[in-house]
């Protein structure tokens, strides 16, 4: 069965994270962005990695890194990517052009609403505020978000769109991605959560 994203009128938004084996990048990106958005939010998020073996848990720097971060490693397993995961995303954000076309390439209707970690929130941060609080609902503001970004896609400069990945390095490798994840997912977040202007 081949799905695209909800129907407009649809209760949730899914964003998926994806990096190359689900315990350091799109782990922290999954966990950062579900203590920003608290719970109960009809915004879910997931994460998983290209080349991921299926239930291991963040890796130990990750976790550290998280947490002094505000985020939660508990209860975290990794998954691998599917087409299936890809299809039921409304959007994609990927640690690397790499595992943006990786995604892509297992369901590439999903193109359109692809992008790297740190690509989508500097269209983010170039999105007239207004044009997404002014939507009531985080589902209806996540939308909104989603549509003007694509529209500015190729027209913002993106300096460095790939997050390096930590695994197997120094404390201060991993300390690096998450700032830069959650530099990154600064301004999306914040335009999710707030309340309307």
């Amino acid at each position: 069965m081949e799905r695209t994203h909800p129907p407009e009128g649809s209760g949730t938004f899914r964003i998926l994270f994806v990096c190359t084996g689900n315990i350091c990048r799109s782990a922290m990106a999954e966990r950062l962005t579900l203590a920003a958005l608290g719970p109960g939010s009809p915004i879910l998020v997931g994460s998983a990695g290209t080349h991921a073996r299926a239930g291991l848990p963040m890796a130990e720097r990750a976790c550290g890194v998280l947490l002094r971060l505000g985020g939660d490693p508990e209860g975290f397993a990794s998954r691998p990517l599917t087409a299936e995961a890809v299809a039921a995303a409304d959007l994609v954000l990927a640690a690397s052009s790499e595992h943006r076309a990786a995604a892509v390439a297992l369901h590439p209707v999903t193109a359109a609403r692809a992008f790297t970690i740190v690509e989508f929130g500097a269209l983010a941060r170039a999105v007239p505020p207004g044009r997404v609080l002014g939507h009531g609902d985080p589902v209806r503001r996540a939308r909104a978000l989603l549509e003007e970004t694509g529209v500015l896609r190729g027209l913002v400069r993106v300096e460095r769109p790939d997050i390096a990945d930590p695994y197997g390095g120094s404390r201060r490798a991993y300390r690096e991605a998450a700032r830069r994840i959650a530099d990154a997912l600064a301004v999306p977040i914040r335009l999710l959560t707030h309340a309307p202007a």
